[in-house]
């Protein structure tokens, strides 16, 4: 059962409550009402924020599963005990007041203003799940992160963004201490003398602000590609995981190309060559994309393993 199966008979019964009207508000808190995830946000929230605060002004303390207040409050009356949650509205009215709409930045920052389907996009890739610790979407709320935070001058691009779970992403924050003046002068480097520095444009034939893919000169199949980096680095392992990350979107937009246009393709080798003594002769990181077809050797098997001769059947 999906989600979209518990949200109709949720929104149905707002607007049963409302005598037949409801607004976007309503339906939502009412959406949110029944979302762990969100809940697991604010109680964790809870443990981090106003509940050691209050606890150290010795007016709450901690149990197993919540807190209580110190002082007694059963003997009050409905009037004192109004007069005390008037107390604590008026604060969070003045708090409000003073704030207007940044009061929540912290969450509109992390749930983004980016379009739905660049939301989706990210959270499709990473498979409905937090790309650091793993946590699926059901189990905590997945916001879209820049991996270079805006505020430091990076765009709302593919290769830039992650998902991450609220918990992650708070703990994260946007407080990196990198020169970041420094990264982006470095994504302009290039090696004198490289070919892959120096491509020509007309044989790039996909590319994105940190990769670029071209067919190889010298293909073991047809329409074997490469993918490079703009940026001069010598190895997979140079690189960075924006850069990473924009050549694994290349390699999956060429390979539905390659896919649509030859049907005899069938699987793919997917490598590197890292290092002389691997057998990398162009000493700037790039990803071979080589499609395979049926028969295009005697036997197959064992792959990337025939690297090491004789090492390739097991």
């Amino acid at each position: 059962m999906r989600m979209s199966h518990v949200y109709q008979p949720v929104m149905l019964k707002a607007l049963i409550q409302g005598n037949g009207r409801a607004s976007l508000r309503d339906i939502a808190a009412a959406f949110l009402a029944l979302d762990q995830a969100q809940l697991g946000y604010y109680e964790e929230i809870t443990k981090r924020m106003p509940g050691p605060v209050l606890t150290r002004h010795g007016l709450v303390e901690r149990e197993s599963d919540g807190y209580r207040l110190k002082a007694d409050i059963k003997t009050l009356t409905e009037a004192e005990r109004a007069e005390l949650m008037a107390i604590c509205d008026a604060k969070v009215e003045e708090y409000l007041r003073k704030r207007g709409d940044r009061a929540y930045d912290h969450r509109r920052t992390a749930l983004g203003d980016l379009p739905g389907t660049v939301r989706y996009e990210v959270l499709k890739r990473a498979g409905f799940r937090c790309e650091l610790c793993g946590s699926p979407a059901d189990e905590k709320a997945l916001e879209v992160d820049h991996i270079l935070p805006r505020k430091h001058g990076r765009k709302d691009l593919l290769e830039n963004l992650q998902a991450l779970c609220w918990q992650c992403n708070s703990n994260k924050g946007d407080r990196d201490a990198t020169d970041f003046r420094a990264v982006r002068e470095g994504l302009h480097l290039r090696a004198e003398g490289c070919i892959f520095c120096q491509l020509p444009l007309e044989r790039i034939i996909s590319g994105n602000s940190l990769a670029a893919a071209f067919r190889d000169a010298f293909p073991v199949t047809p329409l074997r590609t490469l993918i490079v980096p703009r940026r001069h680095a010598a190895t997979w392992f140079d690189l960075t995981d924006p850069e990473r990350r924009a050549i694994s979107i290349l390699l999956d937009e060429l390979r539905k190309g390659i896919l649509e246009q030859e049907r005899t393709v069938l699987g793919f080798n997917v490598g590197m060559n890292c290092g002389e003594v691997a057998g990398q002769t162009v000493h700037h990181a790039h990803v071979h994309l080589i499609p395979r077809r049926k028969g295009d050797v005697e036997e197959p098997r064992g792959g990337v393993r025939g690297v090491i001769p004789g090492k390739q059947s097991y």
